[in-house]
């Protein structure tokens, strides 16, 4: 027998002690949470389609909403006959921010009208929940977040899907200390995003980077963040799927380097049979997957030296993720904290999100943090609705 044959059995024999006995899932705070006793009056600004999951959210957990507006009044008209009937209606913005009984304002328009909207609510000294992303730019952004200190005010961004089940019980499985050092995260989604053909999403040049895959380079921000590491360099791809139809290059590939580790995140969004969702994190003392047929059906597993565990997971990325976004403002507020989707801290997913398009677009290694804005023609000036 070859020393490479006694090599190969060596490694599969390895793979066969692999401990496979089921263990009980750790305990962690996954689920959306609620302020103890601090509910004041909110004010939406922009009733588009997706804030329908906004008021769903916030209804259920009892938040008090008490304006609704949009510039179409029959949007703002519809959503309080739908979710909160003595709620007013205004197509002005300022009607909402002149209220003195009004702390807290969920801004859901498109960036470049959202801008100066947030400014307003931050000098009326409101509390904001702002649509992700935030900003196109990250001076911008810093310049938003200082106002807010300069206000006494909390900021925060609608990055839903940190509470997606799966997602927030990975990310509290690291911050834990579960796996030890983060080597390696890797994800890959392969989906048929082909519905948005004849839509306004179709106007969006990196539909899958910007607007779908901002939630996975968020993810991947706040793991590292949580061990007080950053992505240092990406490289990134994008090009047309074989026989596509609709606009934008439906497949995007990111590379990603941080000190004593490596990420990788694959986009197929024209997969249109055998759906797959796919995280593995890998650390110095245990491995964390999760797999599934899409978004909402997850199974996470902890792979660790005693074994496997499995958590039965509560909840879904709708309407929880609101929830939490809105949950965890109200909570920070109340505890007289920084919220944990603060403004500030997303602005580290956004200088990847930034980075990864500048990558695709020259074939150049990029370090985030050095593209200062959303690179040209990545996405429209603006669009009709609203995004998750």
């Amino acid at each position: 027998m070859s020393n490479e044959d006694t090599k190969s059995e060596d490694e599969y024999s390895l793979a066969a002690k692999t401990p496979k006995v089921a263990v009980a899932a750790p305990d962690l705070p996954y689920r959306p949470r609620d302020p103890k006793a601090y509910r004041p009056k909110i004010g939406l600004i922009a009733c588009g389609g997706i804030t329908a999951s906004h008021l769903r959210a916030y209804k259920k957990a009892g938040y008090d909403v008490v304006a609704l507006c949009d510039l179409i009044e029959e949007r703002a008209e519809k959503r309080r006959a739908e979710f909160f009937p003595d709620a007013d209606v205004t197509t002005d913005y300022r009607r909402v921010l002149d209220r003195t009984d009004i702390e807290v304002v969920d801004i859901a328009t498109h960036p470049p009208e959202r801008l100066p909207l947030i400014e307003a609510a931050l000098t009326a000294g409101k509390h904001v929940l702002s649509q992700k992303p935030f900003v196109t730019d990250l001076d911008e952004g810093e310049r938003l977040v200082s106002l807010a200190d300069q206000r006494g005010v909390r900021f925060a961004v609608n990055q839903n899907g940190r509470w997606a089940p799966h997602f927030s019980y990975l990310r509290e499985a690291v911050a834990a200390g579960l796996i030890g050092d983060v080597l390696s995260v890797h994800q890959g989604v392969h989906w048929d995003h082909t519905w948005t053909k004849g839509t306004p999403f179709e106007a969006i040049r990196d539909l899958v980077f910007y607007d779908f895959g901002i939630h996975w380079f968020d993810f991947v921000s706040t793991v590292l963040g949580s061990q007080g590491r950053r992505v240092r360099r990406v490289q990134a791809s994008r090009s047309e799927a074989k026989g596509q139809e609709v606009r934008p290059p439906m497949l995007a590939q990111a590379l990603f380097e941080f000190d004593g580790g490596q990420g990788s995140l694959t986009l197929d969004a024209h997969a249109r049979f055998g759906p797959l969702d796919r995280t593995y994190i890998a650390g110095t003392a245990a491995t964390l997957t999760s797999t599934g047929p899409d978004l909402g059906n997850q199974t996470v597993t902890l792979h660790t030296k005693d074994g496997a565990a499995t958590p039965t997971l509560e909840g879904a990325w709708f309407p929880d993720g609101f929830h939490g976004t809105m949950g965890e403002l109200l909570s920070a507020i109340e505890e007289g904290r920084e919220p944990r989707n603060s403004a500030r801290e997303n602005l580290n997913s956004l200088a990847l999100c930034f980075a990864v398009i500048a990558a695709a677009d020259d074939g150049a290694a990029k370090v985030p943090g050095q593209v200062r804005r959303l690179p040209e023609g990545a996405a429209p000036l603006a669009t009709t609705g609203n995004r998750s």
